[in-house]
Protein backbone atom coordinates (compact mmCIF):
# COMPACT_ATOMS: atom_id res chain seq x y z
CA UNK A 1 0.00 0.00 0.00
CA UNK A 2 1.61 3.42 -0.71
CA UNK A 3 2.32 5.38 1.78
CA UNK A 4 0.53 8.98 1.56
CA UNK A 5 -1.88 11.75 3.09
CA UNK A 6 -4.66 10.67 0.20
CA UNK A 7 -4.37 6.48 1.42
CA UNK A 8 -3.44 7.21 5.60
CA UNK A 9 -6.99 9.00 4.87
CA UNK A 10 -8.91 6.64 3.17
CA UNK A 11 -8.03 4.02 5.65
CA UNK A 12 -9.01 5.49 8.15
CA UNK A 13 -11.96 5.55 7.04
CA UNK A 14 -12.31 2.43 6.47
CA UNK A 15 -11.25 1.36 10.05
CA UNK A 16 -14.15 4.20 10.91
CA UNK A 17 -17.15 2.30 8.97
CA UNK A 18 -15.44 -1.44 10.27
CA UNK A 19 -15.87 -0.22 13.66
CA UNK A 20 -19.38 1.25 13.01
CA UNK A 21 -20.11 -2.35 11.19
CA UNK A 22 -19.37 -4.59 13.96
CA UNK A 23 -21.15 -1.67 16.34
CA UNK A 24 -23.98 -3.08 13.78
CA UNK A 25 -23.97 -6.23 13.98
CA UNK A 26 -23.84 -6.90 17.63
CA UNK A 27 -26.85 -4.93 17.79
CA UNK A 28 -28.28 -7.90 15.14
CA UNK A 29 -28.80 -5.55 12.55
CA UNK A 30 -27.24 -7.61 9.63
CA UNK A 31 -27.68 -6.27 6.73
CA UNK A 32 -26.41 -2.34 7.83
CA UNK A 33 -23.33 -4.23 8.90
CA UNK A 34 -22.83 -5.37 6.08
CA UNK A 35 -23.32 -2.58 3.39
CA UNK A 36 -20.33 -0.54 6.39
CA UNK A 37 -18.51 -3.77 5.74
CA UNK A 38 -18.77 -3.19 2.00
CA UNK A 39 -17.84 0.17 1.76
CA UNK A 40 -14.86 -0.67 3.63
CA UNK A 41 -13.62 -3.34 1.17
CA UNK A 42 -14.38 -1.00 -1.49
CA UNK A 43 -11.71 1.07 0.15
CA UNK A 44 -9.18 -1.33 0.41
CA UNK A 45 -9.31 -2.55 -2.99
CA UNK A 46 -8.73 0.84 -4.28
CA UNK A 47 -5.87 1.03 -1.94
CA UNK A 48 -4.53 -2.99 -3.15
CA UNK A 49 -4.49 -4.07 0.49
CA UNK A 50 -5.81 -7.50 -0.38
CA UNK A 51 -4.86 -8.94 3.07
CA UNK A 52 -7.70 -6.52 4.24
CA UNK A 53 -10.23 -7.66 2.19
CA UNK A 54 -9.53 -11.33 2.77
CA UNK A 55 -10.79 -10.18 6.61
CA UNK A 56 -13.58 -8.33 5.25
CA UNK A 57 -15.27 -10.93 3.37
CA UNK A 58 -14.82 -13.78 6.20
CA UNK A 59 -16.36 -11.14 8.65
CA UNK A 60 -18.98 -10.71 5.96
CA UNK A 61 -19.51 -14.64 6.00
CA UNK A 62 -19.56 -14.78 9.27
CA UNK A 63 -22.62 -12.43 9.89
CA UNK A 64 -24.96 -13.78 6.40
CA UNK A 65 -24.32 -16.84 8.38
CA UNK A 66 -26.16 -15.81 11.26
CA UNK A 67 -29.22 -15.05 9.02
CA UNK A 68 -32.34 -16.77 10.06
CA UNK A 69 -33.50 -16.32 6.06
CA UNK A 70 -31.85 -19.02 4.69
CA UNK A 71 -32.83 -17.72 1.32
CA UNK A 72 -31.84 -14.27 1.69
CA UNK A 73 -28.24 -15.30 2.84
CA UNK A 74 -27.66 -17.70 -0.02
CA UNK A 75 -28.29 -14.68 -2.35
CA UNK A 76 -26.02 -12.51 -0.25
CA UNK A 77 -23.65 -14.92 0.02
CA UNK A 78 -23.77 -15.40 -3.93
CA UNK A 79 -23.15 -11.44 -4.49
CA UNK A 80 -20.32 -11.09 -2.13
CA UNK A 81 -18.86 -14.85 -3.58
CA UNK A 82 -18.97 -12.64 -7.31
CA UNK A 83 -17.28 -10.04 -6.23
CA UNK A 84 -14.58 -12.17 -5.00
CA UNK A 85 -14.30 -13.95 -8.22
CA UNK A 86 -14.25 -10.92 -10.52
CA UNK A 87 -10.98 -10.23 -8.38
CA UNK A 88 -9.99 -13.34 -8.77
CA UNK A 89 -9.24 -13.68 -4.88
CA UNK A 90 -9.44 -17.67 -5.05
CA UNK A 91 -8.69 -18.91 -1.46
CA UNK A 92 -11.17 -15.99 -0.40
CA UNK A 93 -13.74 -17.49 -3.13
CA UNK A 94 -13.27 -20.22 -1.86
CA UNK A 95 -13.82 -19.74 2.06
CA UNK A 96 -17.27 -17.86 0.82
CA UNK A 97 -18.06 -20.87 -1.17
CA UNK A 98 -17.92 -23.28 1.61
CA UNK A 99 -20.21 -21.22 3.77
CA UNK A 100 -22.44 -21.21 1.15
CA UNK A 101 -22.28 -24.99 0.97
CA UNK A 102 -23.12 -25.34 4.71
CA UNK A 103 -26.25 -23.17 4.32
CA UNK A 104 -27.65 -25.03 1.56
CA UNK A 105 -27.28 -28.46 2.84
CA UNK A 106 -28.97 -27.26 5.54
CA UNK A 107 -31.83 -26.37 3.71
CA UNK A 108 -31.50 -29.28 1.63
CA UNK A 109 -30.47 -27.63 -1.95
CA UNK A 110 -28.21 -30.07 -2.78
CA UNK A 111 -27.73 -28.22 -5.76
CA UNK A 112 -26.49 -25.63 -4.59
CA UNK A 113 -24.24 -27.21 -2.14
CA UNK A 114 -22.67 -29.19 -4.17
CA UNK A 115 -22.37 -26.45 -6.60
CA UNK A 116 -20.14 -24.25 -3.96
CA UNK A 117 -18.49 -27.27 -2.54
CA UNK A 118 -17.07 -27.99 -5.81
CA UNK A 119 -16.69 -24.81 -6.98
CA UNK A 120 -14.61 -24.22 -3.38
CA UNK A 121 -12.34 -27.14 -4.39
CA UNK A 122 -11.46 -26.21 -7.35
CA UNK A 123 -10.26 -22.92 -5.97
CA UNK A 124 -8.07 -24.51 -3.36
CA UNK A 125 -6.74 -26.18 -5.87
CA UNK A 126 -5.87 -23.58 -7.94
CA UNK A 127 -4.58 -21.31 -5.14
CA UNK A 128 -2.05 -24.00 -4.01
CA UNK A 129 -2.21 -27.20 -5.25
CA UNK A 130 0.31 -28.66 -2.81
CA UNK A 131 -0.93 -27.70 0.31
CA UNK A 132 -4.59 -27.58 -0.39
CA UNK A 133 -4.60 -31.07 -1.70
CA UNK A 134 -6.09 -33.18 1.25
CA UNK A 135 -8.61 -30.19 1.92
CA UNK A 136 -9.91 -30.01 -1.97
CA UNK A 137 -10.60 -33.45 -1.89
CA UNK A 138 -12.59 -33.45 1.23
CA UNK A 139 -14.86 -30.48 -0.42
CA UNK A 140 -14.92 -32.52 -3.65
CA UNK A 141 -16.28 -35.71 -1.96
CA UNK A 142 -18.44 -33.42 0.43
CA UNK A 143 -19.84 -32.21 -3.04
CA UNK A 144 -20.23 -35.47 -4.55
CA UNK A 145 -22.37 -36.66 -1.20
CA UNK A 146 -24.37 -33.37 -1.81
CA UNK A 147 -25.14 -34.44 -5.06
CA UNK A 148 -25.74 -37.99 -4.86
CA UNK A 149 -28.70 -37.06 -2.98
CA UNK A 150 -30.63 -34.67 -5.83
CA UNK A 151 -31.95 -37.03 -8.41
CA UNK A 152 -30.96 -34.75 -11.28
CA UNK A 153 -27.16 -34.78 -10.02
CA UNK A 154 -27.04 -38.34 -8.78
CA UNK A 155 -24.73 -39.45 -11.78
CA UNK A 156 -22.30 -36.31 -11.17
CA UNK A 157 -22.21 -37.05 -7.89
CA UNK A 158 -20.82 -40.55 -8.59
CA UNK A 159 -18.52 -38.99 -10.37
CA UNK A 160 -17.05 -36.55 -8.19
CA UNK A 161 -16.92 -39.00 -5.29
CA UNK A 162 -14.54 -41.37 -7.12
CA UNK A 163 -12.67 -38.24 -8.33
CA UNK A 164 -12.37 -37.29 -4.94
CA UNK A 165 -10.44 -40.35 -3.85
CA UNK A 166 -8.38 -40.74 -6.75
CA UNK A 167 -7.52 -36.92 -5.51
CA UNK A 168 -6.01 -37.31 -2.35
CA UNK A 169 -3.68 -39.78 -3.85
CA UNK A 170 -3.03 -37.20 -6.69
CA UNK A 171 -4.22 -39.96 -9.24
CA UNK A 172 -6.87 -38.10 -10.38
CA UNK A 173 -4.73 -36.57 -13.66
CA UNK A 174 -2.38 -39.35 -13.71
CA UNK A 175 -5.11 -41.88 -14.67
CA UNK A 176 -6.06 -41.05 -18.07
CA UNK A 177 -2.23 -40.42 -19.48
CA UNK A 178 -1.97 -43.78 -17.82
CA UNK A 179 -4.87 -45.66 -19.40
CA UNK A 180 -3.81 -44.11 -22.61
CA UNK A 181 -0.31 -45.26 -22.75
CA UNK A 182 -1.47 -49.25 -21.65
CA UNK A 183 -4.05 -48.80 -24.59
CA UNK A 184 -1.34 -47.54 -27.02
CA UNK A 185 1.40 -50.46 -25.83
CA UNK A 186 -1.59 -53.08 -26.30
CA UNK A 187 -2.46 -51.54 -29.81
CA UNK A 188 1.03 -51.99 -30.91
CA UNK A 189 1.30 -55.50 -29.49
CA UNK A 190 3.58 -54.98 -26.88
CA UNK A 191 2.04 -57.29 -24.20
CA UNK A 192 4.23 -57.63 -22.12
CA UNK A 193 4.56 -53.82 -21.42
CA UNK A 194 1.09 -52.91 -21.56
CA UNK A 195 0.21 -55.96 -18.82
CA UNK A 196 2.83 -54.46 -16.72
CA UNK A 197 1.13 -50.50 -17.43
CA UNK A 198 -2.27 -52.26 -16.93
CA UNK A 199 -1.39 -53.86 -13.75
CA UNK A 200 0.42 -50.67 -12.25
CA UNK A 201 -3.30 -48.39 -12.90
CA UNK A 202 -4.28 -51.45 -10.56
CA UNK A 203 -2.31 -50.64 -8.10
CA UNK A 204 -3.25 -46.84 -7.95
CA UNK A 205 -7.11 -48.19 -7.64
CA UNK A 206 -5.78 -50.59 -4.76
CA UNK A 207 -3.79 -47.32 -3.00
CA UNK A 208 -7.49 -45.42 -3.23
CA UNK A 209 -9.54 -48.25 -1.84
CA UNK A 210 -7.53 -48.54 1.26
CA UNK A 211 -7.60 -44.49 1.84
CA UNK A 212 -11.41 -44.92 1.19
CA UNK A 213 -12.20 -45.57 5.15
CA UNK A 214 -10.74 -42.34 5.97
CA UNK A 215 -12.61 -40.28 3.52
CA UNK A 216 -16.30 -41.72 4.26
CA UNK A 217 -17.72 -42.79 7.48
CA UNK A 218 -19.75 -46.16 6.61
CA UNK A 219 -22.14 -45.64 9.11
CA UNK A 220 -22.89 -42.12 8.45
CA UNK A 221 -23.37 -42.36 4.46
CA UNK A 222 -23.31 -46.29 4.46
CA UNK A 223 -25.18 -46.11 0.27
CA UNK A 224 -22.58 -43.77 -1.01
CA UNK A 225 -19.74 -46.08 1.40
CA UNK A 226 -20.76 -49.23 -0.48
CA UNK A 227 -21.19 -47.92 -3.69
CA UNK A 228 -17.70 -46.51 -3.94
CA UNK A 229 -15.79 -49.37 -2.58
CA UNK A 230 -17.44 -51.94 -4.59
CA UNK A 231 -16.48 -49.61 -7.44
CA UNK A 232 -12.76 -49.23 -6.61
CA UNK A 233 -12.83 -53.03 -6.11
CA UNK A 234 -14.14 -53.27 -9.98
CA UNK A 235 -11.48 -50.96 -10.78
CA UNK A 236 -8.68 -53.36 -9.18
CA UNK A 237 -10.08 -56.34 -10.37
CA UNK A 238 -10.66 -55.03 -13.78
CA UNK A 239 -7.53 -53.77 -14.45
CA UNK A 240 -5.91 -56.68 -12.93
CA UNK A 241 -8.38 -58.97 -15.39
CA UNK A 242 -6.50 -57.17 -18.61
CA UNK A 243 -3.46 -57.33 -17.64
CA UNK A 244 -3.91 -61.22 -17.39
CA UNK A 245 -5.58 -61.31 -20.88
CA UNK A 246 -2.51 -59.11 -22.09
CA UNK A 247 -0.30 -61.81 -21.08
CA UNK A 248 -2.38 -64.42 -22.64
CA UNK A 249 -1.90 -62.69 -25.35
CA UNK A 250 1.50 -62.73 -25.43
CA UNK A 251 1.32 -66.70 -26.25
CA UNK A 252 4.29 -66.59 -23.54
CA UNK A 253 3.89 -69.65 -21.41
CA UNK A 254 6.65 -68.06 -19.36
CA UNK A 255 3.48 -66.03 -18.21
CA UNK A 256 1.28 -68.57 -17.17
CA UNK A 257 1.76 -68.30 -13.21
CA UNK A 258 1.40 -64.44 -13.30
CA UNK A 259 -1.76 -65.29 -15.42
CA UNK A 260 -3.12 -67.48 -13.11
CA UNK A 261 -2.31 -65.47 -10.05
CA UNK A 262 -3.69 -62.39 -11.58
CA UNK A 263 -7.29 -64.68 -12.43
CA UNK A 264 -7.33 -65.84 -9.27
CA UNK A 265 -6.84 -62.65 -7.36
CA UNK A 266 -9.48 -60.80 -9.31
CA UNK A 267 -12.22 -63.91 -9.11
CA UNK A 268 -11.89 -63.32 -5.37
CA UNK A 269 -12.39 -58.80 -5.84
CA UNK A 270 -15.45 -59.50 -8.34
CA UNK A 271 -17.07 -61.67 -6.40
CA UNK A 272 -16.49 -59.39 -3.27
CA UNK A 273 -17.54 -56.19 -5.66
CA UNK A 274 -20.82 -58.25 -6.42
CA UNK A 275 -21.73 -59.16 -3.16
CA UNK A 276 -21.55 -55.29 -1.99
CA UNK A 277 -23.54 -54.25 -4.82
CA UNK A 278 -26.10 -56.69 -4.13
CA UNK A 279 -25.95 -55.03 -0.81
CA UNK A 280 -27.08 -52.14 -2.06
CA UNK A 281 -29.25 -52.84 -4.65
CA UNK A 282 -31.64 -55.19 -3.11
CA UNK A 283 -33.54 -53.00 -0.82
CA UNK A 284 -34.92 -50.55 -4.17
CA UNK A 285 -37.92 -51.71 -5.51
CA UNK A 286 -37.82 -49.54 -9.07
CA UNK A 287 -35.65 -46.70 -10.83
CA UNK A 288 -32.37 -48.69 -10.35
CA UNK A 289 -29.45 -47.31 -11.23
CA UNK A 290 -28.94 -48.35 -14.54
CA UNK A 291 -24.88 -47.88 -14.15
CA UNK A 292 -24.70 -49.86 -11.43
CA UNK A 293 -27.06 -52.77 -13.29
CA UNK A 294 -24.73 -52.45 -16.04
CA UNK A 295 -21.63 -52.67 -13.48
CA UNK A 296 -22.36 -55.92 -11.32
CA UNK A 297 -23.37 -57.84 -14.80
CA UNK A 298 -19.90 -56.73 -16.35
CA UNK A 299 -18.25 -58.16 -13.39
CA UNK A 300 -20.19 -61.26 -13.49
CA UNK A 301 -18.97 -61.28 -17.52
CA UNK A 302 -15.71 -61.20 -16.65
CA UNK A 303 -15.66 -64.15 -13.95
CA UNK A 304 -17.23 -65.97 -16.80
CA UNK A 305 -13.91 -64.94 -18.70
CA UNK A 306 -11.60 -65.53 -16.26
CA UNK A 307 -12.84 -68.85 -15.34
CA UNK A 308 -12.21 -69.94 -19.26
CA UNK A 309 -9.18 -68.11 -19.47
CA UNK A 310 -7.97 -70.17 -16.15
CA UNK A 311 -9.84 -73.62 -17.51
CA UNK A 312 -11.64 -73.29 -14.06
CA UNK A 313 -15.39 -73.63 -13.05
CA UNK A 314 -16.03 -72.47 -9.20
CA UNK A 315 -19.06 -71.42 -9.63
CA UNK A 316 -21.89 -70.39 -12.42
CA UNK A 317 -21.13 -66.67 -12.46
CA UNK A 318 -25.62 -65.59 -12.94
CA UNK A 319 -26.63 -67.97 -10.47
CA UNK A 320 -24.03 -66.40 -7.94
CA UNK A 321 -25.47 -63.08 -9.16
CA UNK A 322 -29.26 -63.79 -8.35
CA UNK A 323 -28.31 -66.01 -5.87
CA UNK A 324 -30.40 -64.31 -2.11
CA UNK A 325 -31.98 -61.62 -4.36
CA UNK A 326 -34.55 -63.56 -5.82
CA UNK A 327 -37.68 -62.34 -3.64
CA UNK A 328 -36.99 -58.95 -5.60
CA UNK A 329 -38.55 -59.45 -8.85
CA UNK A 330 -37.75 -56.46 -10.32
CA UNK A 331 -34.09 -56.13 -9.71
CA UNK A 332 -34.24 -59.80 -11.22
CA UNK A 333 -35.65 -58.42 -14.23
CA UNK A 334 -33.27 -55.68 -15.17
CA UNK A 335 -30.25 -58.11 -14.26
CA UNK A 336 -31.97 -60.42 -16.64
CA UNK A 337 -32.33 -57.88 -19.36
CA UNK A 338 -28.52 -56.65 -19.40
CA UNK A 339 -26.69 -57.31 -22.40
CA UNK A 340 -23.79 -58.67 -20.23
CA UNK A 341 -25.76 -61.20 -18.45
CA UNK A 342 -27.02 -62.58 -21.67
CA UNK A 343 -23.16 -62.73 -22.75
CA UNK A 344 -22.52 -64.35 -19.43
CA UNK A 345 -25.24 -66.97 -20.19
CA UNK A 346 -23.77 -67.64 -23.38
CA UNK A 347 -20.32 -68.18 -22.16
CA UNK A 348 -21.56 -70.68 -19.62
CA UNK A 349 -23.17 -73.29 -22.14
CA UNK A 350 -21.08 -72.92 -25.15
CA UNK A 351 -17.35 -71.37 -23.96
CA UNK A 352 -15.75 -68.24 -24.39
CA UNK A 353 -15.06 -68.98 -27.74
CA UNK A 354 -18.53 -69.21 -29.24
CA UNK A 355 -19.31 -65.99 -27.24
CA UNK A 356 -16.27 -64.02 -29.00
CA UNK A 357 -19.16 -62.70 -31.85
CA UNK A 358 -21.65 -61.28 -28.92
CA UNK A 359 -18.41 -59.54 -27.03
CA UNK A 360 -17.47 -58.11 -30.05
CA UNK A 361 -20.69 -56.38 -30.54
CA UNK A 362 -21.18 -55.39 -27.43
CA UNK A 363 -19.87 -51.78 -25.30
CA UNK A 364 -17.05 -52.36 -23.21
CA UNK A 365 -17.22 -48.97 -21.82
CA UNK A 366 -13.40 -47.51 -21.74
CA UNK A 367 -11.80 -50.77 -22.75
CA UNK A 368 -14.01 -50.25 -26.58
CA UNK A 369 -10.85 -49.59 -28.04
CA UNK A 370 -8.87 -52.40 -27.06
CA UNK A 371 -11.14 -55.37 -27.10
CA UNK A 372 -10.73 -56.26 -30.76
CA UNK A 373 -7.23 -56.53 -30.53
CA UNK A 374 -7.82 -58.96 -27.45
CA UNK A 375 -10.69 -60.62 -28.97
CA UNK A 376 -8.63 -61.65 -32.23
CA UNK A 377 -5.99 -63.69 -29.84
CA UNK A 378 -8.88 -66.14 -28.22
CA UNK A 379 -10.25 -66.69 -31.44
Amino acid sequence: MINNPYSDEKELEAIRLIDQAETLADRGKGNEAINLYEKAASIYLDLGSYIKLDELFIRIAQIISRYKNNIQAVYRLKSIIRKTEELKLYEVSAKLLIQLGNIAFNMHDWETAGEAWESASDYLYQTDPEEYNSLSSIFLLKAGQSFERSRIKKDAGKRLILKAVMKINKFDELYEQEEKTATNLLLKKEFESSAKKFNDIATYFRKSLDDLDNMIDEEESKDTYLNTKARFIHFVAEYQTVSALCLRASQNRAYNERIKELGNESFELFQKSIYMLKSYLFPINSDFDHEIILRITFDIMLIAIIQGMLGIHHLNPNEYLLEDIDKNKQLVKELKNSPYYKITERIEKLGIREALDDLSKVHLGHFETIKNTLIEYFR
